[in-house]
C-alpha cells in the first residue's frame, strides 16, 4: 500500500530531524584539541585577524575529515605568547615547532611530524655577486622577523642583541624584509624556503632580482608539542599524521611549498 501524501511528508521530516539531531550528538562526543596558531607564514597567516589562509588550517581540516574522535580547533596566539598559552591550558598543542626554541623547561610530549623546511639567506641579485657573499654576515644589514630564533645568532631572539650585534632591522613582515633587500635598503633577509617559494609565486618579477643562498641557516624539522593533559596523546596524534601521510594528504598540502614530507625519524 502506498502511504498517504501527508504521512509520507511527516515520515520524511522525522527522518531529516533525526539526522539533524545526530550531528550535534556526534559533535558533542568529540574531544576538543586546541592548536595554538601563531603568525608563521606560510604555515599560519595572521590568525589573530581571523584569517583562515595558510597551511595549518588545511591540516586541521584534513585531521577533522579523517576521524570523529577529536575536533581540532585553532586558537590564535603569538610567537611570544605561545609559551604562556600552552602552560596555562589555553592551547593543547604547539605545532611546526622545535623543542629547542625555548620549550626545554615546559612539560610536553614531542611528536615528529615528518615535515622539513629550511631557512635561507636572500640577497639582491647583482653582477659579480655569488654565493660567497653569504659566507660572512659582518658589516651587512640584515632584515629579520621580530621574535624568530635564528641559528646564526645562537637562537637568541632578543631584539636589542640582534640590532647591536648584526645591524638588524626587525619587522613583522617577511614581504617587507624581502622588498627591503630588493630595494637596496637591506643587504640580506632570512626566510624559509617555503615562504620564498610562495613570495616568488605572488611576485614573479622578483625572481630576477633576488637570489637565495645555498647556505642554510637552519633546517626546520617540524614537531608538534602536546600538553601532558591534552585530550590526545602523542602516540595517537602521530598515528593520525601517519594516516594523512599514507593517503597523500600531507603531500597535497605541503609539497607545493617545497616542504619535504617523509616518514618521521626514529
Amino acid at each position: 500500500m502506498t502511504p498517504a501524501p501527508g504521512l509520507k511528508a511527516i515520515s520524511t521530516l522525522m527522518m531529516l530531524a533525526a539526522v539533524w539531531l545526530a550531528v550535534p550528538a556526534w559533535a558533542s562526543s568529540a574531544l576538543d584539541v586546541k592548536i595554538g596558531a601563531a603568525h608563521f607564514p606560510p604555515y599560519t597567516v595572521r590568525p589573530e585577524q581571523g584569517a583562515d589562509t595558510g597551511l595549518l588550517p588545511q591540516l586541521v581540516e584534513a585531521l577533522n575529515r579523517l576521524q570523529q574522535d577529536y575536533r581540532f580547533v585553532l586558537v590564535p596566539t603569538s610567537i611570544q605568547r605561545r609559551f604562556g598559552d600552552f602552560q596555562q591550558g589555553r592551547t593543547d598543542m604547539a605545532i611546526f615547532e622545535n623543542p629547542e626554541w625555548g620549550w626545554q623547561q615546559i612539560p610536553h610530549q614531542t611528536v615528529d611530524m615528518g615535515l622539513e623546511d629550511a631557512e635561507v639567506f636572500v640577497a639582491k641579485k647583482l653582477d659579480g655577486r655569488d654565493q660567497r657573499y653569504f659566507d660572512d654576515l659582518a658589516g651587512k644589514r640584515l632584515a629579520l622577523f621580530n621574535g624568530y630564533h635564528y641559528a646564526f645568532a645562537g637562537f637568541n631572539s632578543d631584539p636589542a642583541y640582534l640590532r647591536k650585534t648584526y645591524n638588524a632591522t626587525l619587522t613583522y613582515s617577511h614581504d617587507s624584509n624581502l622588498l627591503m633587500v630588493q630595494a637596496g635598503r637591506a643587504d640580506i633577509a632570512l626566510v624559509t624556503r617555503s615562504y620564498l617559494s610562495d613570495f616568488l609565486k605572488r611576485n614573479p618579477t622578483s625572481s630576477s632580482q633576488l637570489v637565495p643562498s645555498t647556505r642554510i641557516d637552519q633546517t626546520y624539522h617540524h614537531y608538534a608539542l602536546l600538553r601532558p593533559e591534552a585530550a590526545i596523546t602523542g602516540a595517537q596524534f602521530a598515528d593520525l599524521l601517519r594516516q594523512l601521510r599514507d593517503n597523500g594528504e600531507l603531500a597535497r598540502i605541503f609539497q607545493p611549498y617545497r616542504i619535504t614530507v617523509a616518514a618521521p625519524q626514529d
